[in-house]
């Protein structure tokens, strides 16, 4: 089912993600009509790649910050096919008082971008290098744990922040955990393994 004259997907949700209204073309991405769709919670019907990506996101919202907050998700679409986009998610409110709505959007991937969304294949030395960085790690400490120069653990860096168009360090990382490179929740940084969609 197809979005009505190219319309993008929108809803308005309460704080918690529980949809208030939507448009059609965000009802037509889960196969049902706007009124069903109220009440019912945003990231249920839009499963998110990486549950990291919520918790902060819920954070900054209690904290009151008003960012645009994405999140990588995945979804069933009315024909069983499964989907892959962005959800943005903008808080809206007359005051900075108020407890903010979130204006969601829907960025539905087309095939070949939805197959870079999923977790990328990263070479074994890529995926350690990761790891590291991850930990805090130096470069030369990097390539002594890798058997590396410094100077191949850099070549591996500006080949992955190229591929993912990480501006810095912190973006890579922060790249590596929302694409799932690198496993959520474990401690040291370690590389994630990824079989498919569920």
């Amino acid at each position: 089912m197809a979005p009505r004259n190219g319309a993008r997907p929108v809803a308005v949700c309460d704080v918690y993600g529980a949809v208030q209204v939507a448009n059609p073309a965000m009802a037509a991405e889960c196969g049902t009509t706007p009124g069903r769709l109220r009440g019912r919670d945003v990231l249920e019907l839009f499963r998110p790649q990486e549950a990291t990506q919520v918790e902060r996101i819920a954070e900054a919202l209690r904290l009151r910050h008003r960012s645009r907050y994405q999140v990588s998700v995945r979804w069933q679409a009315p024909d069983g096919a499964q989907r892959y986009g962005e959800l943005t998610a903008d808080p809206v409110s007359d005051t900075v008082e108020d407890t903010p709505a979130l204006l969601v959007m829907l960025r539905v991937l087309a095939e070949r971008e939805a197959h870079e969304q999923r977790p990328p294949q990263v070479a074994p030395i890529e995926a350690r290098i990761l790891a590291l960085l991850a930990s805090g790690t130096t470069t030369a400490q990097a390539a002594r744990e890798t058997d590396l120069t410094v100077d191949g653990v850099n070549y591996h860096l500006r080949r992955l922040s190229s591929r993912w168009n990480a501006a810095n360090r912190t973006e890579l990382v922060a790249r590596a955990y929302a694409l799932g490179a690198l496993a959520p929740g474990v401690w040291p940084p370690a590389p994630a393994s990824w079989d498919g969609p569920e």
